[in-house]
């Protein structure tokens, strides 16, 4: 597995090891940095770097997990996306039995509304989303020389540790201070951490997986959404509306301010209308959530209440997976 340390590659770990696999992942880090168990066998690697040898690691996996993503540095996006993914195919043809590609709605594009399905096109936007989609491509051509692959892309996933995206927005319902915007429908789209690995674990194991690519989200309408979220918390749940054109317009000015919550990209996502359609993994594989979305937003409140929840950075915020 590469990612094996990071939010979603971590979990994956713990239920391989509960099930009784061995795991092995790509790591720059020590053992003792890690924080995994010593179960976990530790190859030292870095995807960014052409000269790792990246034989040894993939040679007789049965299924590889490629869930390494550069989050933060855009310069790094292509080295660890595409050339580490190229890199590692090479090592991996013949090699493993299965390749699982970890992906995100994100190449897509910043679709505004519709019914976003595995046919829909790509029309990646940003250097986070053009290399994944590149990445895709990459897979896609190993498996027409005859890799064994799936692909996994997600909506935006979250935990109560890492809150991305609206669920920033708990502190202003909690204070009464969140407005909707724009007409009553937008629909937020995300899917919790838990379901994910659920997926991917399907994805490396199913025969019917072999070849396929599959979109994962949990969504609701926002309204939805709020209402949950403001129930958990003992708040009214928001009524104020404002049409979305004032929003744009007061807030414009204010955007570029440091820590401005009303960002053009926020406000999208406060008007978005695309759903991420799930229907097909449900159908071939039997997926179904393991944590549903109410289930999962009163967590998400009930780990507030206790201290144990921190904030992603900014761009884990505003990007899917």
């Amino acid at each position: 597995m590469t990612g094996g340390t990071g939010f979603i590659g971590r979990r994956l770990v713990l239920r391989h090891l509960e099930a009784g696999d061995p795991v092995r992942i790509l790591t720059r880090r020590t053992v003792a940095a890690s924080g995994l168990p010593d179960a976990v066998q530790l190859f030292s690697g870095d995807l960014a770097n052409g000269a790792t040898d990246l034989s040894a690691f993939v040679d007789g996996a049965d299924v590889l997990y490629h869930c390494a993503a550069e989050l933060r540095e855009p310069s790094l996006m292509r080295k660890v996306h595409v050339a580490g993914t190229q890199a590692l195919l090479r090592a991996a043809q013949g090699k493993v039995g299965r390749w699982v590609q970890l992906s995100s709605v994100g190449v897509y594009g910043p679709v505004k509304s519709g019914l976003i399905t595995e046919e829909s096109p790509a029309r990646p936007v940003g250097e986070y989303e053009t290399t994944k989609w590149q990445a895709e491509r990459l897979v896609a051509q190993a498996a027409a020389r005859g890799l064994d692959t799936a692909v996994l892309r997600p909506s935006i996933v979250f935990a109560p540790e890492r809150l991305p995206g609206l669920l920033r927005l708990i502190p202003l319902i909690k204070k009464r201070m969140f407005f909707f915007v724009g007409t009553p429908g937008s629909v937020a789209n995300y899917i919790h951490v838990d379901n994910v690995i659920e997926a991917l674990m399907l994805c490396g194991t199913r025969k019917e997986a072999r070849g396929a690519t599959y979109n994962l989200s949990d969504w609701r309408t926002l309204e939805q959404f709020v209402s949950v979220l403001a129930e958990e918390l003992g708040a009214p749940v928001p009524s104020w509306r404002i049409p979305e054109s004032v929003v744009r317009r007061i807030t414009w000015p204010l955007s570029r301010l440091p820590k401005f919550p009303l960002t053009p990209e926020k406000i999208d996502a406060l008007v978005g209308r695309a759903i991420y359609d799930a229907s097909r993994i449900e159908r071939e594989l039997g997926y179904r959530h393991r944590v549903g979305f109410e289930q999962a937003l009163r967590e998400v409140v009930l780990a507030g209440r206790h201290g144990k929840r921190t904030m992603t950075r900014n761009r884990l915020a505003r990007r899917p997976a």
